[in-house]
């Protein structure tokens, strides 16, 4: 007979303070941020870091994890079997909108780091890196917080700056000193990412404020990886076969997992250095690493693989079209990675078999969401280096042209720049409309223009 999985069930005596504060609860970052955090203590018994962390726009995960006092299984699937891990660092599970707690913690001397998996359009930025203050959402949440200095109370924010501003209003107020602030996205340069997100919006809201977190609030940058798929009805009934525990919120993933850190903590942190997380001092090449390797090659089979009818990364990467095409993807981007450790070779291998670990469903359809941003982020760079090196950028072309072919043969498009995407697709040149959306520069070059149409058309062939 099953039993609910809470801490008392389960057996678990201590619960760690809650000192590191996140937004964006997801399978992602139970499977990472958590994991890493609760491999790094060095005395289990007695753990010393807990995270609390909020939900994105809808309570479900809270409304899940709530009952089970933040408890979870995380289940690592390879080729050999399941491998069940019962996680207890997760020891708050908020709504988003319960911006007391949130308020709260921050304002906590013990609490040391806010980490962020909000996905790349949660930054609200422009084409230009800057905080996008036409966005309703970010107008929104100046008005809120400016309003608070004529004392009028802050009932909702909707933007992950916002909220943090928020919490910060009230660390800076209880004298308690700075904190890390530090996205854990898929996005190049993340921490300059949520630098420019946080204060361009404190800049519209209070210089001194502005200046007080330029001065105590640090923004570390990192690169992370670990395939972490939907969690499907069919584990859950696995986790309770395999635990006897009823766990209404399991995480499947990958064995392999990388967290590279470059930045400052002025209130300290986990030592996740025993889990594995790498320290750098420059980071910017193994985020191109990631982002172009695998993310790239993510987003290539995400568009392409669905048009050729495949369902999962496995799939995709067994069609021997498909691999070819990542395998020109890389081939371009390998030529600009060339810092020492990245071990590129190496890297490219170790992905080959992850994609191929035929228990891991990555869902094309997910990693498809979004693409108007992402593939501005992956595929994009690569080609503009290409370019700038005087070569056609063939590869990364391809992968711009399969995900506008995907875009031109679907009704509904699954992004948050839909309104943009749409506009483009009635555009007179739909195809050069929707270069534009994701770099406008490109859209002007003719030839590369040119390229991608040739592309669709052996695509849609």
């Amino acid at each position: 007979m099953s039993k609910p999985l809470n801490r008392a069930n389960a057996g678990v005596t201590t619960t760690a303070p809650a000192r590191l504060v996140h937004l964006g609860l997801g399978a992602f970052h139970r499977a990472h941020q958590v994991w890493y955090t609760q491999r790094a203590e060095a005395d289990p018994e007695n753990p010393e870091w807990g995270y609390a962390s909020f939900t994105g726009r809808r309570p479900t995960m809270a409304d899940a994890l709530s009952p089970q006092d933040g408890l979870y299984t995380l289940v690592t699937r390879s080729g050999a079997g399941d491998s069940p891990e019962l996680i207890t660092a997760l020891v708050e599970a908020q709504p988003a909108d319960n911006l007391h707690r949130l308020v709260e913690l921050m304002a906590d001397p013990q609490v040391a780091v806010v980490t962020l998996t909000v996905t790349e359009a949660g930054y609200h930025l422009d084409a230009a890196g800057e905080l996008d203050a036409d966005d309703p959402a970010v107008r929104d949440d100046i008005a809120a917080l400016t309003s608070a200095h004529d004392n009028v109370p802050v009932t909702a924010l909707v933007t992950a700056a916002g909220k943090i501003i928020h919490g910060l209003v009230a660390r800076r107020a209880a004298g308690v000193g700075g904190l890390a602030v530090m996205s854990c996205d898929n996005i190049a340069a993340n921490g300059e990412t949520t630098q420019a997100s946080i204060l361009g919006m404190a800049d519209r809201v209070d210089s001194d404020l502005a200046a007080w977190i330029r001065e105590y609030v640090s923004f570390p940058s990192t690169s992370i990886d670990r395939i972490t798929p939907a969690t499907e009805a069919t584990l859950i009934a696995d986790v309770e076969q395999q635990t006897g525990f009823r766990d209404s919120a399991p995480v499947v993933t990958e064995p392999f997992a990388s967290w590279i850190i470059q930045g400052a903590f002025p209130a300290g942190r986990p030592a996740w250095e025993n889990a594995g997380v790498q320290f750098v001092d420059d980071i910017d090449q193994f985020e191109r690493r990631k982002l172009w390797l695998l993310n790239g090659s993510h987003s290539l089979m995400a568009y392409y693989g669905q048009l050729r009818g495949h369902a999962t990364v496995a799939d995709a990467i067994n069609d021997p079209d498909c691999r070819a095409r990542v395998e020109e993807l890389w081939d371009e981007a390998a030529r600009h990675l060339t810092a020492e450790g990245l071990d590129i070779s190496g890297y490219r291998a170790q992905l080959i078999e992850r994609f191929e670990n035929p228990r891991i469903v990555h869902n094309l359809a997910q990693i498809a969401i979004d693409g108007g941003t992402k593939q501005r982020m992956r595929a994009v760079p690569i080609l503009k280096a290409e370019l700038a090196s005087g070569r056609s950028g063939t590869g990364a072309a391809f992968s711009i042209a399969a995900w506008i072919a995907f875009v031109l043969g679907v009704e509904d498009v699954n992004d948050t720049r839909a309104v943009e995407i749409a506009t483009a697709k009635a555009a007179a040149d739909p195809v050069q409309a929707l270069v534009a959306v994701l770099d406008e520069e490109l859209a002007a070059d003719t030839a590369t223009v040119s390229l991608i149409r040739s592309h669709i058309a052996l695509i849609q062939e």
